[in-house]
């Protein structure tokens, strides 16, 4: 019976999962494609499905919802990094796990991420003052869980030792610099090449050009 209890408590939380999921792809994809102040709550709901209360029991607003996409990406990234062989050099590890999870499409919604009406539509979106602040929590979010990643794969602590934060912090930012160059280049370039040129350029130790 305490068998069957937990993988019905398993299931749950996999469908719970799968509809924040939902819901904050779909919060994206209505914001690329209207705009931040013509995307209502019970829009982004109606696209998954759901009701406008069960969007509330998710996420505080249109922006949190928004935001979750990077901090899911990040957690996505740290769980694929403490996948890698013990025996893989840190910065190939994470070059490996970054790849494996932005090619997912988690950029696109599954579309083609040279699609330049996608690409001005993110552009648009990030640049919205309304998100500012969420982005960032998320950002920090994300990042202190990247730390985690990497000090459980260094045997480090993250709480007395720099080394994982001064990663995490390295690899977010390099993360950042990818994406505004994928959504600045003309003629537009994969978003899997610029990751792994930034990371690789990291590993490096960023050296002169």
């Amino acid at each position: 019976m305490g068998t069957e209890d937990g993988e019905r408590g398993g299931l749950r939380e996999r469908k719970k999962q799968e509809t924040r999921i939902a819901l904050s792809w779909a919060a994206v994809r209505l914001t690329i494609e209207r705009g931040l102040e013509n995307v209502r709550v019970e829009d982004i709901a109606a696209e998954v499905g759901v009701s406008p209360r069960t969007f509330n029991n998710y996420f505080s607003s249109k922006g949190e919802a928004i935001a979750a996409r990077h901090l899911e990406r990040a957690r996505s990234i740290a769980a694929e990094l403490r996948a890698q062989p013990a025996s893989k050099p840190l910065w190939e590890a994470i070059n490996d796990a970054a790849l494996a999870r932005f090619a997912l499409g988690q950029e696109g919604d599954g579309r083609n991420t040279h699609d330049q009406q996608w690409i001005a539509g993110v552009r648009l979106m990030i640049a919205e003052p309304a998100l500012q602040g969420e982005m960032i929590k998320a950002s920090a979010a994300a990042e202190a869980e990247f730390a985690a990643a990497v000090a459980e794969r260094t045997g480090t602590d993250v709480t007395s030792d720099m080394y994982p934060k001064l990663v995490a912090g390295a690899v977010t930012a390099a993360f950042g610099v990818a994406v505004e160059h994928w959504l600045r280049a003309d003629p537009s370039v994969s978003i899997m090449t610029l990751v792994s040129e930034a990371l690789h350029r990291l590993s490096a130790g960023l050296p002169a050009p």
